[in-house]
Order: C-alpha cells, then structure tokens, then sequence
C-alpha cells in the first residue's frame, strides 16, 4: 500500500509542475486550431480579414496564432482585433491584439507569430471573431476546408478590423486565412485532445445534415461534437482540429498527388501538433489515403511507429483508429488494411507503442458491405460520415480514456 501511495504521489508531482500543466501556473491551452495547407487562390490587398473561429472550451483571456506558412512573401497585419460573433461578418464588441506590445506586425514567408495575451472572457462551444487588417499585398496562406464562410473587404478598403457591424466586409471565402490557432486562459482545464489526420479529421461530410439541410458554420465535426461532450460531461478538456484534407500518414505514396507532398503526418507534427499548447492526447486518424495512394502496409506503419514514439518521448497519450471504408480499394488495398488494423488492434496498444484503440472502423463500416460506410451515416460517397455518422463517431470516443491523458510536458509558457 505504501508502493502505490508513493507512486500516486509520484505521479500526481509529475503532472503538477510539468511545463504546461495548471499546476505550475500556466494555464493556456489551445481551444481551436485548423492547420494551413496552402495558399489563398488570391492575393489580398489594403483590406480588412475576418475569420471566425469556434472555440471547443472558453477562459478569461486568449491569444492568437497568425501563420504565413505558406505565403509567397512577408505579411503585415496593421491592426488585429478578436471579440465573439455575432452572426455573419459582425461582432457583440471587440478587443484589440498586440504583438509584443506593438498594435502590427509583419510575418515572413514560411513564419508565424502568436499574439499578446488579451484580456476577453469567452464560453465553450461558441464563435470568435479574429480580425485583421492587411497592409499592402500579400497572398496569404490558408486551410482550405473552413466548412464555414468567412469575411473580407475589398481591396484598398483599409483598417475594419474594430467594426461591430459587419457591413464592411462584403466578401465571403470558405478557407480560412492567416488564423491557424487560438489559446484561451483557463486554470481549470487539464489538457488538449488534438485529432490528427485527413479529410475524415477535418470534417468532410459533416455539413451534410440530411435532406435539404445544408449548414456551414454549424460546427458538426465529430471533433465538434466530442467538445461538445466533453463540456456537457464536465471534463476539462479543450479539442483542437488538426484534419488537413487529402493527407497521408507516410511521407510518400506511389500515387500522391503534388497538392499534398510535405503534407504527411511526420511533416505536420511540429507545427499542427507540437506548437499547440496543452496538449494532453491524440486521435491519430490516418492511413485511408495512404493506401488509395498505393502505400503498402510496411511503409504506412513505418510512419505510424514514427509518429507514436514522437508524440510518447512529448509526454502525450496517442489513440488509434484503425483504416475506416473506402469503396475503391482494390485486393492489395484490403490486404494492406487487414495488417494495419491487427497491428492496431493488437493488445489495444498497436503492440505496445501507442496508448490506446479508438474503433471507428467498426462504428461506419457496412456491415453488409465492409468497404463502404452504413448507409445511414454515408455522405454519398462511401469514405465520409455525414452529420450524423460524425455524432455517432464522437459518441463512440471514450472520456474517461482522455481524462487519463497526458502528463503535459510540452507546453510553451
């Protein structure tokens, strides 16, 4: 009994003065996130951004992470604001962001930078508003599948970015620009659960809400929809999206196309998992792509191994989904998907190298016809989940099994 009471005491230290942890007196933790996977298919030019981002959990201050990953140039932001929506382009009220105490900044090509802290009180599961006015042109960088409008205003427009009414902003775009991360300030949470994959991450098929009902900007991701559980069970646990569309696990497949070379999980993992803070868990949901890309077994579970012992040497716990339907895959494809499920699925830890198995292949596939999805939850084309096949896939997420997660140990303050 002494044994166990000095290794909880043990472990219970380890948790409360890990970097990160609320314990040692950080208290940040990113509350949203949708990682940049290109560039805008135009430049924009003296004018004013509105992106509205939706919290998975609120605090009483945030900041903000602006990325010009993949802008083609520098990035100046003369002014930058955040403050809740309001419905549409227009905000309740707004605060203004600092960047180490000045009001702009510029960002370099391929670089990024978080704001000051900013004294705003938000709530879970509720819309943020980050503005930004940009001086001269710029192609900025993007995530392509925002599943939401946001809002511009015309070239040469100038500084809207403290307007509450969003009259100014008569532009709509459905990637999001420039805004890749949110932070809030909240003592009370214990970590970030980060879904990591492709399109069946970044929520393809969720704003597919049945007949006649389609609803940007409603927030049906599963990875929504498990915040939205999180809350109402009172687990102190933000959600952070890390879904890029049409992405492998593997650096390289016979088959990939040039869109998302550099884009393999390997590649992402610094900068859409890593950078967050507070990260506590992953949902690592890949290898759909891999295999319609012609990857083998061998190689996609190269890149899995790969990618656990990173995430485990941070100190975050990973869970696995095993390969979900996909109607195209041919013999080699089912073959390659057998092997990497029994390699998940062997002692519910991928044969001891990651934390955990989260069973969505057994949540959508047809049991009558195991490539595809069950038709009540198929977005029509047999890989995606619709609303309510993405409901079903955060219902089926353990809670208790990501109130185990962690310890955080990297954080940045």
């Amino acid at each position: 009994m002494r044994r166990i009471a000095l290794l909880t005491a043990v472990a219970a230290a380890v948790f409360a003065f890990a970097p990160g942890a609320a314990g040692a007196g950080h208290a940040w933790f990113t509350s949203w996130a949708q990682s940049q996977d290109g560039r805008a298919d135009a430049a924009v030019s003296g004018q004013s951004l509105r992106m509205i981002t939706h919290l998975s959990q609120g605090g009483d201050a945030v900041r903000v992470r602006f990325q010009n990953t993949f802008g083609t140039g520098p990035l100046t932001i003369g002014h930058a604001t955040a403050g809740p929506s309001a419905g549409g382009a227009a905000v309740t009220f707004s605060r203004d962001l600092t960047f180490a105490g000045r009001p702009a900044v510029t960002i370099p090509a391929g670089g990024e930078v978080w704001s000051d802290e900013t004294r705003l009180a938000t709530r879970p599961d509720s819309d943020l508003a980050v503005s930004m006015s940009v001086e001269g042109t710029a192609v900025p960088g993007r995530h392509g599948a925002a599943l939401r409008d946001n809002y511009l205003t015309p070239p040469g427009s100038g500084d809207h970015t403290g307007d509450a009414r969003g009259d100014a902003f008569t532009a709509t775009v459905d990637s999001t620009y420039v805004v890749s991360a949110v932070d809030v300030h909240n003592a009370a949470l214990r970590g970030v659960v980060v879904p990591f994959g492709s399109s069946v991450v970044d929520g393809i098929g969720s704003t597919n809400c049945g007949p006649g009902c389609t609803e940007p900007g409603t927030n049906r991701r599963w990875t929504d929809d498990l915040a939205r559980r999180l809350v109402a069970s009172s687990v102190p646990l933000a959600v952070a999206n890390a879904g890029v569309s049409g992405t492998t696990s593997a650096p390289s497949c016979p088959g990939m196309p040039p869109s998302v070379a550099g884009l393999d999980a390997s590649s992402r993992l610094d900068r859409d998992v890593l950078a967050l803070h507070g990260v506590t868990a992953v949902i690592y949901y890949y290898g759909t792509n891999d295999l319609a890309y012609g990857c083998d077994a061998a190689t996609i579970l190269d890149s899995y191994r790969a990618v656990f012992a990173r995430l485990q040497a941070a100190g975050i716990s990973v869970y696995v989904t095993p390969s979900t339907p996909r109607p195209g895959y041919g013999d080699e494809a089912n073959l390659a998907r057998h092997e990497i499920a029994l390699f998940v699925k062997r002692w519910n830890t991928c044969g001891g190298t990651c934390s955990g198995v989260v069973d969505f292949d057994t949540v959508l596939a047809d049991p009558l016809k195991p490539n595809s999805i069950l038709p009540a939850y198929d977005n029509g084309d047999g890989i995606h989940a619709n609303a309510a096949g993405q409901q079903a896939l955060a219902d089926f997420v353990s809670l208790p099994m990501l109130a185990r997660s962690g310890p955080v140990l990297h954080t940045m303050g």
